[in-house]
């Protein structure tokens, strides 16, 4: 005796969705702002703030406006940011010697973000391309 029949449904079944609390308790995904991350993308000099031109109403933060920014964030309930570095063209050498410096832009922003806001997730850019 078999216990299970064996079929082959070409579709998942559900449940009937016909009102809208069976849909709410049924859903499967739901976006909240625990599931963002905010892109950062941060520079060298003091309370400025420059549009990142591809990207209309982006900024580029220099530190100390980058953790206002940050904190605004994590009010607002955003979990955490992903940094990108942007750097003068001057400091890019060939072997990334800033990406070496304990003591350089990226580091600094970091220990920065997590003074501010420690709960705050800091995501890196690992890629040498800013460097």
């Amino acid at each position: 005796m078999s216990s299970s029949p064996d079929y082959e449904l070409p579709i998942r079944p559900r449940r009937l969705r016909s009102t809208k609390n069976i849909r709410r308790m049924a859903r499967e995904t739901r976006l909240s702002t625990d599931n963002l991350i905010a892109p950062q993308f941060v520079m060298d000099g003091e309370n400025e703030h420059e549009e990142v031109s591809s990207m209309p109403g982006v900024y580029r933060h220099t530190i100390d406006r980058l953790v206002d920014h940050a904190e605004t964030l994590h009010d607002l309930g955003i979990p955490a940011v992903a940094l990108f570095p942007a750097l003068p063209d001057p400091l890019k050498t060939p072997d990334a010697e800033h990406a070496l410096d304990p003591d350089h832009l990226y580091p600094n922003a970091i220990r920065a973000l997590k003074d501010a806001v420690p709960e705050l997730m800091v995501i890196t850019d690992t890629a040498l391309d800013p460097y």
